[in-house]
C-alpha cells in the first residue's frame, strides 16, 4: 500500500529561542547553504558570547534549527546584522517570525530605528523587509564582495511609536490566522 503524499504544514510548529553555542552546528548548516561567504564559528561565537548590545535567535521546529537572526544595537538604533532560513523552510514564515523577534527586542532595548543591508537582487527579502516598515535608503556598491553585488539600504524609523508597535501586532495576529504567504528569507 503507498502511503498518501503529506504535504508539510504551512504553519508548522517553530520555536524562536536564543542563539546558544548548542545551537551552531545548525546555523553553520544553514549559512554554507545560502550565503556565498559564510560567517564562521568563531564570529558566532563572539557574536553570541555575553554582549548585551546583541540579541541573536534560532528558530526551531522538531529540536532542528531551520533559521537564525542577529541584531545588534548601538546609539538608540538596532542593525540587524543577520538573518537566513533554511532553503527547505523559506516561504513558511520562519523569516517573519525571526524578525518579529528582533524588532521586539529592539523595542524593549529603546531603540528609535532599525537598519539592514539586503542585496539587490533579493526581493523576496525586500518584500518583507518593507512590511515591517524598512524603507530604502541608499545603496552601498559592491557590498556583497564575494558576488559584487550592491547592497540596498533600508531602515525603519520611529519603531519606538505607538504605530510601530501596531504595526508588530497585526504581523503578529496574520501569523496565527493566515496561510504562508511566501515570506522571505
Amino acid at each position: 500500500m503507498i502511503a498518501p503524499h503529506v504535504r508539510p504544514d504551512p504553519q508548522p510548529a517553530v520555536d524562536i529561542v536564543p542563539m546558544r553555542r548548542r545551537h551552531l552546528r545548525g546555523v553553520m548548516r544553514i549559512e554554507t547553504l545560502v550565503c556565498p561567504r559564510p560567517w564562521s564559528t568563531g564570529l558566532f561565537l563572539a557574536e553570541i558570547g555575553s554582549r548585551p548590545d546583541r540579541h541573536y535567535v534560532v528558530a526551531r521546529s522538531g529540536g532542528a534549527v531551520i533559521g537564525y537572526a542577529g541584531l545588534m544595537e548601538a546609539a538608540g538604533e538596532g542593525h540587524v546584522t543577520t538573518i537566513a532560513v533554511a532553503p527547505d523552510w523559506q516561504r513558511r514564515k520562519i523569516g517573519t517570525r525571526l524578525l518579529l523577534a528582533l524588532a521586539g527586542w529592539a523595542g524593549e532595548h529603546r531603540c528609535s530605528a532599525l537598519t539592514l543591508e539586503v542585496r539587490m537582487g533579493n526581493a523576496g527579502a525586500q518584500a518583507l523587509y518593507r512590511r515591517f516598515g524598512f524603507v530604502p535608503a541608499g545603496v552601498r556598491r559592491n557590498y556583497y564582495v564575494e558576488t559584487k553585488e550592491d547592497a540596498l539600504v533600508m531602515w525603519a524609523h520611529d519603531i519606538d511609536a505607538p504605530g510601530y508597535v501596531r504595526r508588530l501586532e497585526t504581523i503578529a495576529a496574520g501569523l496565527a490566522t493566515s496561510p504562508a504567504l511566501g515570506d522571505r528569507p
